[in-house]
């Protein structure tokens, strides 16, 4: 079966009530887990940056905002509690090594490398050695970076998977590409899923399984007007259920590949093969 995971990433906008509301309806509409995103703030951007003015409901500044939506260790052993009542896996995308480390103290069962990340080798070797299953996204990254990417994960002999992606948020439909799928699973040897940006409700992610995809990662949230540019790329409730249901379709309509009569077809077959004359 497809793996189905949700992304909240922080469509949780820092509050801890959205973000179980959102895990909730992943639960509902039967994604098979959820993942956040975590960032040291004061690490991987630049104090200009930080400081460069932006207007968001908690403050003037990059720094502002971007502080509040990440959350504390504390807030994430809230959310490991939750998760583990509801009896869903989460897990996180880390974006520089002191998160990473950190995350550890969870045990999770993923991990997930970000586009952004894919070329942070020093990232890749520590997510790599802990040799849980890794979802590797490739959105921005040329064949080379993605080779190299893998060649750690191999080296560490860690479990991973790549997602095909593409980092517009929302992603032209133009722009999905999803021949690139079958051609990223023959050419490194190793499954191949699909990471989503787009504002289809699942025609497109669909048709990456149709082209292969064993995952399919969509952004999810409550309120797709909410603040923030991943909101607009996400799925709502709605949005989420109809995805699941066609992605469960299509687990049962592909088959295994195999001909063979069915036991269904034998009283058409009796009655519609007539002797010839």
């Amino acid at each position: 079966m497809v793996f189905i995971i949700g992304e909240i990433g922080t469509n949780h906008l820092g509050d801890l009530n959205i973000a179980k509301k959102i895990i909730q309806c992943a639960v509902n509409t039967g994604f098979d887990a959820v993942k956040f995103q975590k960032k040291n703030v004061e690490k991987i951007y630049t104090q200009e940056f930080l400081n460069s003015p932006l207007d968001s409901p908690w403050g003037t500044t990059q720094r502002e905002m971007r502080l509040h939506r990440e959350f504390s260790d504390k807030q994430f052993e809230s959310i490991d509690k939750f998760c583990k009542k509801l009896k869903i896996p989460w897990f996180v995308s880390c974006w520089d090594t002191e998160s990473q480390l950190s995350m550890r103290k969870f045990n999770l069962k993923y991990n997930k490398v970000a586009s952004a990340m894919i070329i942070h080798e020093k990232l890749l070797k520590i997510i790599a050695e802990e040799q849980k299953y890794t979802f590797i996204s490739t959105g921005m990254s040329t064949l080379k970076e993605i080779k190299n990417a893998v060649e750690i994960f191999k080296k560490f002999n860690c479990p991973h998977e790549l997602l095909h992606a593409n980092s517009s948020y929302p992603m032209k439909t133009e722009e999905a590409n999803l021949k690139l799928i079958p051609f990223l699973k023959k050419k490194f040897k190793c499954n191949v899923g699909y990471s989503g940006h787009e504002t289809f409700a699942s025609l497109i992610s669909v048709t990456a399984v149709l082209q292969g995809a064993s995952t399919v990662e969509r952004h999810i949230t409550i309120d797709r007007t909410a603040y923030g540019h991943d909101q607009a790329a996400s799925l709502e409730p709605d949005g989420m259920k109809r995805l699941v249901r066609d992605i469960r379709i299509l687990d049962k309509t592909m088959g295994d590949g195999k001909k063979k009569i069915y036991d269904s077809e034998l009283p058409n077959m009796k009655k519609l093969r007539q002797i010839f004359v």
